[in-house]
C-alpha cells in the first residue's frame, strides 16, 4: 500500500485501521512533577479488537533448559521459542512488583524494516522485560538485548519506562529482513532512550518523538551503537552526527503523523502546562499540531504549570479537544447531543476531496486503559499501584490494583469473555454497554457517568491512604503479610466497582430511556405523578442542541418549517 514516505492519507488510512494497538497515548509524570512525589506513566491500549483484560503472571523460579513459547500480542500467532531465565518477576497488567512499568505506542515509521524473521514483538517484549527486570535503566537493557538476540518483529515503537525514581521514552525500530545463507543478517533493532528531566512530564501517541540527542550523555541518553550507521547504509541520513534527528530519520512526518497523533501530545501539554509549552504559549504549536507547519515541531518534554496528580492524569486521558480549535462538538458530526466521536474510517471524501476526522485522546476502541504509580517511599509491597479501567476512558473509571497483589479481580480476569463471548461477569462489557448507550444521548448521559467516575476515584485515593498504613503494619511482621493485605483491598475495591456500575447501568437505562429525562427527588429516587402508582411525573425532553437545529434548518428548513 505504501511506497517510500507514506503519504498523508494513507498514513491515516493505515494508522487507524482496527488490526492493533496502534492508537494510543502515553502521558509520562515524573517524580518531581507530580503532586505526592510518584512516578506516574498514563496508558489508553486502543484497538477495535483488543479485549480489556487484566494480564497476570506469577513470578517463578525455572530449571536450566527451560524454554518460552513467545506468542504476537496483537495476533496470537505463535513466533518461536527463547530461553527462559532462572527467575521472574509478578507483573499485573504492564507493571511488576518492582514497581516498574512499560508502556507504547505504535508509531510504525518507514516501510520495509520489519524483521518477517524475529521472534519478538512489541507485547512479548514489554510483558517479558517485566518479568526480568526491576530498573528502567535494566529494562532498556533487557529490550535491547531481546530484539538483538531473538529479532523485532514489529514495526517503529515507542515506550515509556519508568521506575520508582526515573522515566524513559525508548524508541525502537527495526532494521528488515535480508537474508544471507539462510540467515536474517539485519536481525535486531536500532533504538535511542531518552530520559525525562525531573521535575517535568512528557507524552507520546503513535509518532517517534526522540529528535536529535548528545552522543556522550549515558546519564540521560542511551542508544543502539549502530543507529546513525545503519541510517547511513540504508540512505536514510547524510548529514553530520550531531544533526542526526531519529524521528526525522525513521518516521519522517506527514499530515497523519502531525494531525491524528502529535495533535494529541498537544492537548495533554496544553491541560497539563495550563496553555503554555514552557515559556511558549501553546498555540504557537497549534499549526504543527494540527499538521499544516511539520517545522514547528513540539518540545519532547515540558514543565507543568503546578505539581500533577493522579486524578488530573486521569482526566487528561479523558480529553477530546474541548475548548480548542480541535474541539470535536463544533461541527455537525457531533449530531444532536453532542457527541464528541467520529466512526471509523479516520478519513471520508465529498465531492473527490479528502478530510479528516479527529482522534483524540479519549477514543471508542479502548481495550484497557490505566495509570501506573510507582511510589519510592514506600516498600515495593505496598508501592506499586496500577490503576485499571477498561473501554472507553471518558465513561468508565479506574480501579486501584497493587501490583504486589497475589491474584486479580474475577471482573478483570483473563478468560472471562471475550471480544466474540459476551460475559455477564465481565467489566469490559458492562463498560461497552454504560459507553454504547452514552454515544446515542451523549450530553445527557456522559456527565452522570463522568461525575459517577469523579467520586469513585476519589474516594479510593482517599482509601489508599489507610490501606498503605495497614500494610505497613502488616509489612513489619512480614512482606507476605503485606502483599495479603493490599490484595484483599485489590479485588474487594474492584468487587464494589462492579457492584456499583451495574445498578448504574440499570439507572441510566430507567432514567434516560426513549429520549427522555425522568424527574428525580432530593433523595435520588425517581418521582410519581402523585398517584402512587408508579406512573413517573412528566419527564423533561431538552430536544436536541441548538447547532444541530441550526444545521437542520439550513438543509431543510422549507420542508420542516411550520406554517401558521
Amino acid at each position: 500500500m505504501k511506497k517510500g514516505i507514506v503519504s498523508a492519507l494513507l498514513f491515516m488510512l493505515v494508522l487507524f485501521m482496527p488490526q492493533s494497538g496502534k492508537s494510543c497515548t502515553n502521558v509520562i509524570i515524573t517524580k518531581g512533577a507530580s503532586k505526592d512525589g510518584s512516578v506516574m506513566v498514563s496508558y489508553s491500549a486502543d484497538s477495535h479488537i483488543l479485549y480489556g483484560e487484566l494480564y497476570y503472571n506469577k513470578g517463578a523460579k525455572y530449571a536450566p533448559g527451560t524454554m518460552l513459547k513467545v506468542y504476537e500480542w496483537d495476533s496470537g500467532k505463535f513466533l518461536g521459542e527463547i530461553p527462559q531465565v532462572a527467575k521472574t518477576y509478578t507483573t499485573v497488567g504492564n507493571m511488576n512488583e518492582h514497581q516498574l512499568v512499560i508502556t507504547e505506542t505504535t508509531f510504525g515509521g518507514r516501510e520495509g524494516l520489519e524483521d518477517t524473521t524475529g521472534i519478538i514483538d512489541y507485547g512479548s517484549l514489554i510483558y517479558i522485560t517485566l518479568q526480568r527486570a526491576k530498573t528502567a535503566r535494566e529494562a532498556i537493557q533487557v529490550m535491547a538485548d531481546l530484539v538483538k538476540n531473538y529479532g523485532y518483529y514489529s514495526s517503529g515503537e515507542s515506550f515509556s519506562i519508568i521506575d520508582k525514581n526515573e522515566a524513559w521514552i525508548l524508541e525502537m525500530i527495526g532494521k528488515g529482513t535480508k537474508i544471507v545463507n539462510g540467515k536474517n543478517v539485519n536481525k535486531g533493532a536500532v533504538w535511542v532512550a531518552a530520559r525525562i528531566p525531573d521535575g517535568y512530564i512528557s507524552a507520546h501517541a503513535n509518532h517517534a518523538r526522540i529528535t536529535t540527542f548528545p552522543l556522550n550523555d549515558p546519564e540521560n541518553y542511551l542508544y543502539s551503537p549502530d543507529v546513525i550507521t545503519f541510517a547511513r547504509q540504508m540512505g536514510f541520513f547524510s548529514g553530520e552526527d550531531k544533526d542526526f534527528s531519529f524521528s526525522d530519520v525513521y518516521a519522517p512526518l506527514d499530515f497523519g503523523s502531525m494531525r491524528g497523533c502529535e495533535a494529541r501530545v498537544w492537548s495533554a501539554f496544553n491541560i497539563l502546562g495550563k496553555g503554555m509549552f514552557g515559556d511558549k504559549r501553546a498555540d504557537s504549536y497549534l499549526d504543527y499540531a494540527m499538521g499544516y507547519n511539520p517545522k514547528n515541531r513540539m518540545p519532547l518534554y515540558i514543565k507543568p504549570a503546578g505539581k500533577v496528580s493522579l486524578k488530573d492524569v486521569a482526566d487528561v486521558m479523558r480529553d477530546h479537544y474541548e475548548g480548542t480549535p480541535m474541539d470535536m462538538t463544533k461541527d455537525p458530526g457531533t449530531g444532536g447531543n453532542q457527541l464528541p466521536y467520529r466512526w471509523r474510517p479516520m478519513t471520508f471524501k465529498v465531492d473527490g476531496v479528502s478530510y479528516t476526522n479527529e482522534r483524540a485522546i479519549a477514543t471508542q476502541q479502548t481495550g484497557f486503559w490505566m495509570i501506573g504509580q510507582s511510589r519510592s517511599w514506600l516498600p515495593d509491597e505496598i508501592g506499586g499501584i496500577f490503576w485499571f479501567g477498561v473501554d472507553d476512558a471518558a465513561t468508565s473509571v479506574l480501579t486501584p490494583v497493587y501490583s504486589s497483589s497475589l491474584s486479580v479481580p474475577e471482573c478483570f480476569a483473563v478468560g472471562n469473555g471475550n471480544m466474540t463471548t459476551y460475559s455477564p461477569t465481565s467489566a469490559f462489557w458492562l463498560f461497552n454497554r454504560i459507553s454504547n448507550f452514552a454515544y446515542l444521548l451523549y450530553d445527557r448521559v456522559a456527565p452522570v457517568a463522568r461525575a459517577k467516575s469523579d467520586k469513585f476515584e476519589y474516594e479510593s485515593l482517599e482509601q489508599i491512604q489507610n490501606v498503605d498504613k495497614e500494610a505497613l503494619a502488616a509489612f513489619k511482621v512480614s512482606p507476605a503479610k503485606a502483599r495479603e493485605v493490599v490484595t484483599k483491598y485489590s479485588i474487594g475495591r474492584a468487587s464494589q466497582m462492579f457492584s456499583q456500575w451495574k445498578s448504574f447501568e440499570e439507572y441510566l437505562l430507567v432514567k434516560f430511556m426513549d429520549g427522555n429525562i425522568k424527574k428525580e427527588g432530593p433523595d435520588g429516587k425517581f418521582l410519581d405523578n402523585g398517584n402512587g402508582r408508579n406512573i413517573p411525573a412528566s419527564p423533561q425532553q431538552p430536544g436536541y442542541s441548538e447547532s444541530w437545529k441550526r444545521e437542520v434548518v439550513k438543509s431543510a428548513g422549507e420542508r420542516l418549517k411550520v406554517v401558521e
